[in-house]
């Protein structure tokens, strides 16, 4: 594959028009096609990242590189192009969006083979590629008051069948759970594992903070990058933080609860299954923490530069 700045330019589309990467060039928006017979359609078969930019600066990219290197590795998906490449069109994507601060996705599929067989060997991976302006998961206005969860019927696929660690694009359990969690009037969820333990929410890593003190859970979960962010800024500001098993009696009980994602930063929770977490307001431990993320990202600290 040729280098991203070899690569023929885009057609002109017009200034409302989206660019997407798509397998080895940047194409319209509406001219993207994948196949219908891409196995990352058929069968979920296909791994991705979600990154950020912020004035005009990629947080953390490489560290999201090595994550999907990691995912790749696991799924035996041989990626068709560099690392070296896939960052420069990261990058270039994002650039010919015109954006400053963007939410930003890659994917990487199996791909197309022989027609409906599991010979894996003989499959052509797809890379994808795209850039939309900032992403909130959740309304600022109502996470800025705390939102409330509830812990709902479905579970999460057990990581003796699938390590939650691959960023994998098999998210219906989360799908269905948030479906629950939406028709009983809940703004989100957070699932438990087969033992009862807590996990994740859908896009969300979960902290509890109680007597000072930040716990996240240590299994079952995606690594996000915003979470170890997190656990690096409290080791910084001398916040006791600990991964480990976490029980809903953990999150009932905590003076605070919130959420992290690379979509919308920090969240405050101030319910559960209809029980008030402590004052039923952001508490200071998360203040302290979103502060000092906000004001990382600010500084351009861990940023790849669009612009330079």
């Amino acid at each position: 594959m040729l280098p991203v700045s070899e690569q023929e330019r885009v057609p002109k589309v017009s200034s409302s028009e989206r660019v997407v990467f798509l397998n080895d060039k940047f194409v319209a928006e509406h001219e993207a096609a994948l196949s219908i017979f891409d196995r990352g359609v058929l069968y979920g078969d296909a791994v991705f990242e979600t990154a950020f930019a912020w004035d005009g600066r990629i947080f953390k990219l490489d560290r999201h590189l090595e994550r999907l290197r990691q995912s790749l590795q696991v799924v035996c998906i041989e990626l068709p192009m560099t690392f070296t490449a896939l960052r420069e069109a990261i990058v270039e994507t994002v650039r010919r969006n015109q954006l400053q601060n963007a939410y930003i996705k890659w994917l990487v599929t199996r791909g197309t083979g022989p027609m409906l067989s599991f010979d894996l060997r003989k499959c052509e991976p797809s890379v994808i590629v795209f850039a939309r302006d900032y992403l909130y998961l959740m309304d600022p206005a109502k996470a800025a008051q705390g939102i409330s969860v509830n812990i709902p019927k479905t579970r999460r696929i057990p990581q003796e069948c699938l390590d939650p660690r691959v960023k994998s694009v098999n998210y219906l359990s989360f799908v269905v759970a948030r479906i629950e969690a939406t028709r009983a009037g809940y703004d989100e969820t957070i699932l438990l594992d087969m033992a009862g333990r807590l996990t994740e929410a859908s896009g969300y890593n979960l902290f509890v903070v109680k007597n000072g003190g930040i716990a996240t859970p240590s299994e079952g979960v995606l690594e996000g990058v915003t979470r170890e962010t997190i656990l690096d800024l409290c080791a910084e500001l001398r916040i006791p933080a600990t991964a480990r098993s976490l029980t809903p009696y953990d999150a009932y009980t905590a003076d605070e609860v919130f959420l992290t994602s690379t979509a919308g930063g920090l969240v405050p929770v101030r319910a559960i299954d209809g029980r008030q977490v402590g004052t039923g307001q952001p508490g200071p431990v998360f203040y302290r923490l979103k502060d000092a993320y906000e004001a990382l990202i600010a500084s351009g600290t861990h940023g790849t530069p669009i612009y330079s």
